[in-house]
Formats: structure tokens, C-alpha cells, sequence
């Protein structure tokens, strides 16, 4: 309702205004309006006045009549001002809206409290994100320090594993050179041996060819030392034999000379090594020498192995 009366008002009010101005527009119009003088048409007349009081003529001659004025032509008629246009009609303005209602305090606060609620947790979320952002670049940073301390590792093993292999590798070479020259070395001093003990064999068949026990005795002196030289041509020395060496052997075999077991007896002053050895020699030395010894053979035989140094 209010609206209604504010409008019509302002339309009376913007008539009335609109209707003042064109009053005086009008009569600005009248007022500056000049008055046009009257010009009679026709010739201009000359009148001398005649009568008691009128002054004597003049003597002499009468001056010549002065010719009349041309007529001036009339100025023309000023056009009238044109009418100045009325000006424009103010647009009518748009009544203000009714201010909207103030609103309840109660939900100012609870706009306030929400509002408040949502930046909380916008920077709680922010300050997360950043903590996040800062855990991944630390863990980041000690996975590539992780990564770098294990190539390192690998590198030092791989390295100190090539200096293991060339170093066993020299070890080896070594090993197998000081081998082949004890070995040699061995074969040498066996062969030597072997035949020492032949001749010493065979130097105690012919002593025992003219004592007591007759051409059996011999023959079996040569068995023995055939065996011996046998036996020491196939003895791998250890380093751990001394000179002196003496040990009887319990041996096993059947004709042909194959052994079928040997094993090292009393008395015996060699080191557990060193009988091994020798028993390994007797194996490695089967079949040991049996043609030409039948008579003499037996089954089972002590036999005494000696090393001289």
C-alpha cells in the first residue's frame, strides 16, 4: 500500500514540475518580444507655420526647397525565435526496495559458528596436506639415502669378494706348484728308495741262499722286497713322516695279488696321517707282485714297511 502512494506521488510531482517549466518557457518567449514601429507609406510633406505670432520673412531671395528624403527602406521584420523544444520528461524512478528485514540473531550466530567451523577445517586440512607433503620428502629422502647405502655395500662386497677370488685364485696356483714339485720331488726319492730296497732285497736273498732255510728262504726275501719296492713306488709322503719310519702291515689278498684289506699294526711310530698314506699306497700298489712267488704266496702276510729318510 505504502508503494502504491509513493508512486502516485511521485508521478504528481513530476507532472506539476514538467508543467512549471513549460509556463516559463512561454513567457520568456513573451517578454523578449520587441515592438515594431508604424511607417505610414507615401512622400514626406514639409509644413511651415503661418499665423500673427510667426516670425517676419526672411528678405532677399527664397532659398531653393530642399529636395525631399529618399524614403528609407523599411528594415525587415525579425523572424520569431523558434520555439524551444520542451525538455526531456525525467525518467521516473524505480521506488527503493523495502529493506529486507533484519535478520534473527540466532542464525547470525549460527552462520558466524558454521562459518567459523568450515575456515577451521580448511586450515586444519591445509596444515595436513603440508605435513603429508613434508613426510613424503622426508621419506623420499632417506629411501634414496637407503638406496645409495646399499649400492655402496654391494660395490665393497663385490670388491672384497674379487680380491677373495684373486687372492684364493694365487693361493691355488701356488698350491698346486709347490705340489707337482713335492710330487716330483716324491717320485724322485721313491724311485731311489725303490731301488735301494731291491738291492738291499735282493742283497739279503743271497745271503740267505747260504745260510739255513734254502731256496724257499730266498724266494721269500725276494717276495718281500718285490712287495716293499711295490708299496713305495705308489707312497704319497706326507710332510708329517720322519726318517726311521717303521711300521708293520696286515695284508689281505687272494691270488693274483688283488688286496682285500690292509690295515697298519704294532709296532708302528708313524702319525695317524702317515698311516694312512701308507695304507692308501698299498691299495693304490694291488695286485701286488705275485707271478713267479706262488710258492710263497699267502693270504695273509705281515708285512714290515720301512722309510729311511
Amino acid at each position: 500500500m505504502e508503494s502504491s502512494r509513493d508512486k502516485l506521488r511521485a508521478l504528481v510531482l513530476a507532472l506539476a514540475l514538467h508543467l512549471l517549466c513549460a509556463l516559463l518557457l512561454f513567457g520568456g518567449l513573451w517578454w523578449t518580444q520587441e515592438t515594431r514601429p508604424i511607417v505610414m507609406p507615401g512622400p514626406v510633406i514639409e509644413a511651415v507655420l503661418v499665423g500673427p505670432t510667426a516670425a517676419p520673412a526672411p528678405s532677399g531671395s527664397r532659398p531653393s526647397p530642399r529636395p525631399a528624403p529618399k524614403p528609407q527602406p523599411q528594415p525587415p521584420k525579425p523572424e520569431p525565435p523558434a520555439p524551444t523544444p520542451p525538455p526531456p520528461e525525467p525518467p521516473a524512478e524505480a521506488a527503493p526496495a523495502p529493506p529486507p528485514p533484519p535478520p534473527d540473531r540466532q542464525d547470525v550466530i549460527e552462520r558466524e559458528r558454521v562459518a567459523a567451523l568450515a575456515q577451521e577445517k580448511a586450515e586444519q586440512e591445509k596444515k595436513e596436506q603440508q605435513e603429508r607433503v613434508r613426510r613424503e620428502q622426508i621419506l623420499l629422502e632417506e629411501q634414496e639415502r637407503e638406496q645409495q647405502r646399499q649400492l655402496e655395500e654391494i660395490r665393497k662386497k663385490r670388491e672384497a669378494a674379487e680380491k677373495t677370488l684373486r687372492d684364493e685364485q694365487a693361493r691355488m696356483k701356488k698350491l698346486e706348484a709347490d705340489r707337482k714339485a713335492a710330487q716330483l720331488a716324491a717320485d724322485a726319492e721313491k724311485a731311489e728308495k725303490a731301488a735301494q730296497a731291491a738291492a738291499a732285497a735282493e742283497q739279503r736273498a743271497a745271503q740267505a741262499q747260504t745260510g739255513a732255510g734254502g731256496q724257499d728262504n730266498d724266494l721269500a726275501a725276494r717276495y718281500a722286497a718285490a712287495i716293499q719296492a711295490a708299496v713305495t713306488s705308489s707312497w704319497n709322503r706326507p710332510d708329517s713322516a720322519q726318517a726311521g719310519l717303521r711300521c708293520t702291515l696286515q695284508i689281505k689278498q687272494i691270488p693274483g695279488g688283488d688286496v682285500i684289506s690292509v690295515q697298519v699294526g704294532t709296532p708302528c711310530n708313524a702319525d695317524a696321517p702317515t698311516r694312512n698314506s701308507i695304507e692308501q699306497a698299498v691299495m693304490r700298489a694291488a695286485p701286488l707282485p705275485y707271478q713267479g712267488y706262488e710258492k710263497v704266496f699267502q693270504r695273509q702276510i705281515d708285512f714290515n714297511f720301512r722309510y729311511e729318510g
